[in-house]
This record gives C-alpha cells, sequence and structure tokens, in this order.
C-alpha cells in the first residue's frame, strides 16, 4: 500500500510539473553588422546597448546560424560581460537556409523546458532577411515568449541615411542574378515605387555590388533617385545617393563606390 501510495504521489508531482513548467525565453540578439574582428570591446558599447550585451551573456543556450562566427560575437560580448559559462561550454546550435522545418522543433526544445535562449544572425537583427523568422514563427505557435533586443538594423540604417521615403518602404530581398529576369524586377520595383511613391530596398551578394549597381543605373530612368549604404556602423561606412542618370556617368567614368565584398543596401525612389 505505501508502495501504491507513493507511486500516486510520484505520478501527481510529474504531472504537476510537466503541466505547469513554464517556457524559457526566446530572446532575439542583435549582432554587430561587420565581422567581430572589426570591432572593439570598447566600441561595442556604440552598437549595443550595455543591458542587451548584459542579458547576452547570461545566457547558455543560442541559435545561430554560424557556430564559429558567434562564438567570435560572445568573445567580444565577454570582453566587456562575463560569459555565464566558458565560451567552449556554451550550446550553439545551427539554423541557416539549409536547415529543414523539420529541425525546428528540437531547436525549440530546450526553451521549452525552461532555458532561455538567444536567437542571432549573421549580422544585424534576427529574423529580418534572415532564417530564423521560422524559428519564431513556431515558438509563438507553441506559446514561447519572444523578447527582441536593441540593435542595428542595416536596412533601417540605410533607410534613415538615404534621404528616401522614409514613410512608406518595402524590402525585396535579393534580385535574380539572370540579367534579363533582374533586368525586368527592377523595371517593375521602379514602377511600383513611382505609382506608390514608396522606397524599395534590396541587397546582393558582395562580390555583386558593382553588377548590381551598374543594372540600377542602366535600367532606371535618369532621375530615379539610388542609394547605396555600405558597410554600415564600420569605420569603412560610405552611404551616397544621386539620381540613375548621374550614377551611370559616374560608372563610365570608373568612379564607383569601394563597395567590393562589402555588405551593401540598395535603395531606390522613382519621381
Amino acid at each position: 500500500m505505501l508502495a501504491v501510495g507513493h507511486e500516486i504521489r510520484s505520478n501527481i508531482t510529474s504531472l504537476y510539473f510537466n503541466d505547469f513548467n513554464m517556457p524559457g525565453i526566446l530572446y532575439l540578439v542583435p549582432n554587430t553588422l561587420g565581422s567581430a574582428d572589426t570591432v572593439t570591446a570598447a566600441s561595442l558599447a556604440s552598437i549595443l546597448p550595455e543591458e542587451v550585451q548584459a542579458l547576452t551573456a547570461r545566457l547558455g543556450y543560442f541559435i545561430a546560424e554560424n557556430a564559429k562566427t558567434t562564438r567570435a560575437f560572445l568573445k567580444l560580448i565577454n570582453a566587456n560581460h562575463t560569459l555565464s559559462s566558458p565560451l567552449q561550454g556554451i550550446n550553439i546550435a545551427e539554423l541557416n537556409v539549409n536547415t529543414p522545418a523539420t529541425a525546428l522543433p528540437a531547436l525549440l526544445a530546450p526553451i521549452q523546458e525552461g532555458q532561455d535562449a538567444g536567437l542571432i544572425s549573421e549580422a544585424g537583427v534576427p529574423a529580418v532577411a534572415d532564417p530564423g523568422a521560422n524559428l519564431v514563427r513556431l515558438a509563438h505557435e507553441r506559446g514561447i515568449q519572444v523578447r527582441p533586443l536593441v540593435g542595428p538594423s542595416s536596412l533601417l540604417l540605410a533607410v534613415m541615411s538615404s534621404g528616401l521615403n522614409g514613410q512608406s518602404f518595402a524590402f525585396n530581398g535579393y534580385l535574380p542574378t539572370d540579367p534579363g529576369q533582374r533586368s525586368k524586377r527592377i523595371k517593375q520595383l521602379e514602377e511600383r515605387s513611382r505609382q506608390e511613391k514608396q522606397t524599395q530596398l534590396l541587397i546582393e551578394t558582395p562580390y555583386r555590388n558593382a553588377a548590381m549597381l551598374e543594372a540600377l543605373a542602366n535600367h532606371c530612368h535618369g532621375n530615379t533617385l539610388i542609394s547605396v549604404a555600405t558597410d554600415l556602423t564600420l569605420a569603412s561606412e560610405l552611404i551616397t545617393t544621386q539620381t540613375a542618370g548621374r550614377w551611370k556617368t559616374h560608372i563610365a567614368a570608373g568612379k564607383v563606390p569601394e563597395f567590393h565584398k562589402k555588405p551593401t543596401v540598395f535603395l531606390l525612389l522613382a519621381e
């Protein structure tokens, strides 16, 4: 009888904790816009608030695009705020464009068991132009609290500094690499911009920046404004806004921004 009573109590206790164990929080942790070796521990405060750094330091589980670069970022954080565990002991699970949807529940499992976690993108804020968006959606579906932390967004910084319409803008990601399809898409975006008076944002693989600027200059009307924002928040930051006609003239003269292999946001606004 005693054994039976003990088993009943154990089952009740197990049910109680399974039903009422609170899940952890999924923090959306902003990263620097450049690689860790382009930022010093002293300058990190101008990019990420101290409170964000301190909260990041106390987390023991991260979901990131790349474990190696995330460790470099956490090493930078550790220079200002001691990490909760030795760097090599921190659990970093990878989530990138090759991660199947079927793997997402396992990434959330530690959070559902009560552990707080940080979602980190390769650069800037996670879940914007980033594979983490699907994980955030699943977290909401499973009742996990999601908390975004303050940090740099290259897209918003580009809009702010472009002089283009900041009341209405749209991010379009990458354009087709095929020249014909890319030309068609540029003309569609320019027409949408003209009709809706809306700034259009796009990005390109950094080694194709020159080809993208040339395509924009060649396929947009001469008075369409095109802004190029490179290496935002870094010492090498460069932001230039000119008409397509002027860009075309500069390109013909060999005067293009120093943006080869550098992260760049392109914006256009048709008059």
